[in-house]
């Protein structure tokens, strides 16, 4: 049951400091808050900048880019965009809406760099005395002359449970969905709790059933802004539906023949979803 599409499939090599010489071209992810700035193949497929050397205007301050490792042996960049973008028929996308239109391993680490970014920018003070952090050298930190604190980036790890009855699935609709869109049920762990312990918990706070034989399914990065998806299987064990009225507003048990509108690929709930129709065709 594993999953592959959301590692990257190239040779990747992560690192902190570059050894990068003044020629040499690389991937260059440039964020404007939650755009990424991209350069056009065709009317569909975009890329990010590529090229030799920082491609911001050095006429404005620009905070220092961070180096995320070699793709295939190619240097990779993140850098936030201060200012005007450079010259060229660039556009500003955000991440969540370039599923498809990327390469698959560039959008992967578009969703790294994001998170380094988003990482960098909100730990500028010590979360302990307040004073003002500075980037280490040897490690991905963030540490505080005052006290010695060191920030480093974190995860949020959420669950999502695809709860199965025979040939029937659990699929759940959320106030935030749209109309007749429905899938999986999902909740952030708690302190102090496994993910199979979450998968109980959540699963019994929104929708009033039990379950067993929780699985293992995979595992997905979701820069949407920090989390790690962690993906399971489970049984059902027993109860009524029975929906929280808060996180969710309807749920229902679902065959392969009747599924609603679900999650597309960009998502592990969709693979999820794919996965028990193809089990069960």
């Amino acid at each position: 049951m594993e999953v592959s599409a959301f590692d990257i499939q190239r040779p990747f090599d992560p690192a902190i400091e570059p050894l990068v010489r003044d020629d040499e071209d690389g991937w260059w992810f440039l964020f404007r808050q939650r755009d990424l700035l991209l350069s056009r193949l065709d009317e569909r497929r975009v890329q990010p900048l590529y090229g030799a050397g920082d491609p911001r205007p050095q006429h404005a301050e620009q905070p220092e880019p961070h180096f995320l490792g070699r793709l295939d042996g190619t240097p990779c960049f993140a850098a936030e965009l201060a200012g005007a973008a450079p010259d060229g028929d660039l556009i500003e996308r955000d991440l969540f809406r370039l599923h498809g239109r990327m390469d698959m391993d560039l959008f992967l680490l578009a969703g790294r760099a994001f998170q380094i970014l988003e990482w960098d920018r909100n730990h500028r003070f010590c979360g302990r005395c307040g004073a003002a952090t500075y980037r280490a050298e040897a490690q991905r930190a963030r540490v505080c002359p005052a006290c010695g604190y060191s920030q480093f980036p974190r995860l949020t790890p959420a669950m999502m449970a695809l709860v199965r009855r025979g040939r029937q699935l659990l699929l759940a609709s959320a106030p935030r969905f749209p109309e007749g869109f429905y899938s999986v049920l999902a909740g952030f762990t708690e302190p102090g709790e496994t993910l199979e312990a979450c998968v109980r918990r959540e699963v019994r706070e929104e929708v009033g059933l039990e379950v067993e034989n929780i699985r293992y399914f995979a595992s997905q990065s979701w820069p949407f802004p920090h989390s790690l998806m962690v993906a399971f299987i489970a049984d059902y064990a027993g109860g009524d539906i029975q929906v929280d009225g808060e996180e969710i507003l309807h749920a229902d048990w679902f065959t392969p023949e009747d599924l609603p509108q679900v999650p597309g690929e960009i998502s592990i709930a969709g693979h999820l979803i794919r996965w028990f129709v193809n089990q069960h065709r």
